[in-house]
């Protein structure tokens, strides 16, 4: 099936909460961003996102953060597509580090949200034969 992924940086306008924490919104705003690349890849069309089936925050996402969004389509019905995302931070701010601009790339990847959901493609969006 189908897979992609997307990488951004957090930005300030990003930060929601103190101490530049980000809102778990950002994080269904990507996986949002996935699927209709994924739907685009699959059907020729950005279909609409009917429901998130779970979320799961499992870390936080602060300002500085890089997170790399990705997801892949796990089944296919006749208009619908189910699909599952994981969102992870691959660089983080150094916040105790010697200059404000510190950064480090993760050894692993932190995994920061999880989410599965389905999307639908109407029959007559859907591409034909390509």
């Amino acid at each position: 099936m189908e897979k992609t992924m997307l990488r951004m940086r957090m930005n300030q306008s990003d930060a929601h909460y103190a101490g530049n924490l980000v809102d778990g919104a950002k994080m269904l705003a990507l996986f949002g961003d996935v699927a209709t690349e994924l739907l685009i890849r699959n059907d020729g069309d950005e279909g609409l996102f009917v429901a998130y089936d779970s979320v799961e925050f499992k870390a936080p996402v602060y300002a500085g953060d890089y997170i790399e969004a990705y997801g892949k389509i796990t089944k296919t019905g006749n208009t619908s597509r189910k699909m599952e995302f994981v969102a992870q931070k691959v660089i983080a701010p150094v916040t105790d580090g010697k200059y404000d601009s510190q950064a480090k790339v993760l050894a692993e990847p932190e995994v920061v949200c999880k989410a599965t959901g389905t999307c639908v493609v109407p029959k007559e969006k859907q591409k034909v034969g390509e």
